[in-house]
């Protein structure tokens, strides 16, 4: 676990990636470090790409990540995943959801959705954690949660504990989501 660290978080407009990088952000500075966070909404309401980048450590003065400098990706959808490869190092992690959201041009089919995807990450040295949060949100009682089952599998890789982001969704979380996204945290948390 490190004192400072870069973090991308990338998915498509209505995956929840933004309250997932909230949450982290809000963690990390009750937690005693400074954080910083930046947001790209692109074509959100179209299923476009929606990212966050975020930096902690003792002093944090941008957000902003440089190319090759991402140490944990929370992608949360597979060609999202590749898209930043460029952001990602040799010892990169990248946490990746394997639902498949297919882009306009696949699902009309004028393009394929590329086999063997992860692949690509894992021929350059990137270490892949495949993670089904569609199956564990559902099992937590709401799909919706899919990104903060995918927080708790993050969450394994920071230097927090577990009841620091539980205080964070009992604060950023509407009272009637709160238990829902708090089992949706701890089944996350059971992935390694």
């Amino acid at each position: 676990m490190e004192k400072s660290g870069n973090i991308l978080f990338s998915g498509v407009g209505g995956q929840g990636i933004l309250l997932a990088s909230e949450i982290v952000a809000y963690a990390l500075l009750d937690a005693g470090f400074d954080a910083k966070k930046s947001e790209v909404h692109g074509m959100a309401q179209r299923g476009g790409s929606v990212t966050a980048e975020l930096r902690y450590g003792k002093k944090v003065y941008s957000p902003l990540i440089e190319p090759g400098k991402v140490d944990l990706q929370m992608a949360f959808e597979m060609m999202e995943a590749v898209r930043y490869l460029p952001m990602l190092h040799k010892g990169s992690r990248v946490i990746v959801n394997t639902q498949k959201l297919l882009p306009p041009s696949v699902a009309n089919g004028s393009v394929e959705y590329p086999e063997n995807i992860l692949d690509r990450l894992t021929e350059k040295g990137i270490t892949v954690i495949p993670v089904d949060a569609f199956a564990l949100a559902s099992e937590a009682g709401e799909i919706k949660t899919v990104n903060v089952v995918m927080v708790g599998v993050l969450s394994n890789f920071l230097p927090m504990a577990p009841s620091v982001y539980e205080e964070v969704i009992n604060t950023q979380v509407k009272e009637r989501f709160r238990d829902v996204n708090l089992k949706a945290f701890a089944l996350g948390r059971k992935v390694s």
